[in-house]
């Protein structure tokens, strides 16, 4: 079968634009049957049994193996279903064959691709600690063996689990140091049972839970994870489900369920980096968040800039309780309060801590303190160099990333391009350059914006790690020269 590799509007969007074009977030389509013997081997047959169970159990409940009646007697979120391709059998399984997928990067106009997994996307959540860590290392060791040939236009990420430092380092060390991963995918939140109610109702524990953002009031310190990465110079991503979280719990619904949910799981753990001071104590870490868009970033971005000068240190001091004049406030409700006032103004306490406020310890005040921000450009400082938002070519929010008339101080967030190739969101593999450069073509990117979205602003995620990411490949030398002008370009600056 031809595939027909040369002839495709894609290929014709990468001659048009005369530079590389990079794919921050294609799936393999794991091939089962090789990879569940990778588990088998990691972890042996009983470790494999469990691990087809494992999905089912994924949000506590079988939904698929559910009658109706269960489904709402138990409020089951409906969860993923059908999520890859069939219609276009090449597609289907150029995502799961490596081989064929670098036989078709130019049919889809793209020069190279970082593969994250489909079935592994759920790895590193996995609630049992045996089977979290076996998974892991087996779809590791599976990616690792089927890209190796492919390493000039393609890698795959390595899936982390997170639920404590240790495990997280150690997986770390296997993937990168060993394997030679260049790309990590971590969980982006733990699960973790609440003390005193799972004290309460041991039965329940796992259903009375809390979310461990791994940074703000996490059970551990992760910082010795976020220094393995540096030391590694691989950049953190994080690519989790936010499904049956809040009010994404429809019981009949996945679209209700689906929408924006990848871009909850990014916000929290974004946000608990910023406030945690994750960025200001790791000055060169970077990290990206995939599949959810960037509009929510431009959102959270602009939020911590109003926020701080609403509620810094010194801005509180203006809505504290002990400020109001309680003798010039009764005399004014007896002067125009009339009937509301009328009787009532005698008695104590004469407001209620609802009305009042609750006494605030003075080291509880600085909700600022571990960023250390002190000006609001601080924020800009801390949050814009660090994090890129991976985002589906098609998403009309990308240009929002570019907007510096909207986003504080001028920024340009680091939006990147994800085909998604392999999921039911690219429909046609053909289309991939396409479908981001219609936006160029709508006068939502401009053709500078469309070459960081695709190109610079992937360079400067990885190469911003570790310099030697793209030795190798075929961007070896394009990456070079993007590192080499921004390095003149912050030097420059500095000199100014």
């Amino acid at each position: 079968m031809s595939t027909g590799k040369y002839s495709s509007r894609s290929a014709e969007v990468r001659a048009k634009v005369g530079h590389p074009i990079v794919d921050s977030d294609g799936h393999v389509v794991e091939f089962e049957p090789a990879l569940l013997d990778y588990i088998r081997d990691a972890g042996g047959s009983a470790i494999l049994e469990r691990y087809k169970k494992a999905h089912d159990t994924a949000f506590y409940f079988p939904w698929h193996h559910m009658s109706r009646a269960e489904r709402r007697e138990f409020r089951v979120p409906r969860p993923v279903w059908w999520p890859y391709p069939t219609r276009n059998t090449l597609d289907r399984a150029t995502a799961a064959l490596p081989r064929l997928l670098y036989e078709r990067m130019e049919e889809m106009g793209l020069d190279f691709a970082v593969l994250n997994p489909s079935q592994g996307l759920f790895a590193p959540h996995i609630g049992d600690d045996e089977l979290r860590r076996v998974i892991c290392r087996a779809f590791n060791n599976y990616h690792a063996d089927i890209f190796r040939e492919f390493a000039d236009r393609m890698t795959p990420a390595a899936c982390i689990p997170m639920h404590t430092p240790a495990e997280a380092i150690d997986e770390l060390d296997h993937a990168v140091g060993r394997l030679g991963f260049k790309v990590v995918m971590m969980a982006a939140f733990v699960r973790r049972p609440i003390p005193g109610l799972a004290k309460q109702a041991p039965h329940l524990a796992r259903h009375l839970t809390w979310f461990d953002n791994l940074c703000l009031d996490s059970e551990y310190d992760y910082d010795p994870v976020w220094a393995r990465c540096v030391e590694l110079g691989v950049a953190p991503s994080f690519h989790s489900f936010g499904l049956s979280w809040g009010n994404r719990t429809s019981i009949s619904n996945f679209i209700y369920n689906q929408i924006g949910h990848f871009a909850a799981a990014a916000e929290g753990i974004c946000k608990a980096l910023f406030l945690g001071g994750v960025t200001r104590r790791f000055p060169t870490l970077k990290f990206a968040f995939k599949e959810g868009g960037v509009g929510w970033g431009c959102a959270l971005y602009a939020s911590l800039v109003e926020r701080w000068r609403k509620r810094n240190v010194k801005m509180v001091a203006n809505i504290d309780p002990a400020n109001l004049d309680r003798a010039l406030f009764r005399e004014l409700c007896r002067k125009y309060g009339g009937t509301i006032a009328e009787g009532r103004l005698d008695a104590e306490p004469f407001q209620s801590e609802l009305e009042a406020g609750a006494p605030i310890a003075p080291d509880e005040l600085d909700e600022w303190a571990a960023c250390g921000i002190e000006r609001a450009s601080d924020i800009r400082d801390l949050f814009v160099p660090h994090f890129y938002f991976g985002c589906e070519g098609d998403d009309r929010m990308n240009a929002c990333a570019f907007d510096a008339r909207r986003n504080p101080f001028g920024a340009r967030l680091g939006a990147i391009y994800g085909s998604d190739l392999g999921h039911y969101d690219l429909v046609d593999m053909r289309d991939a350059a396409h479908e981001a450069w219609e936006s160029v073509e709508r006068g939502m990117l401009t053709e500078e914006d469309f070459r960081d979205f695709v190109f610079a602003n992937p360079v400067r995620l990885h190469a911003g790690m570790n310099p030697n990411f793209f030795k190798g490949t075929v961007l070896e030398a394009a990456a070079a020269k993007i590192l080499a002008a921004d390095a003149a370009q912050a030097a420059s600056a500095a000199a100014d």
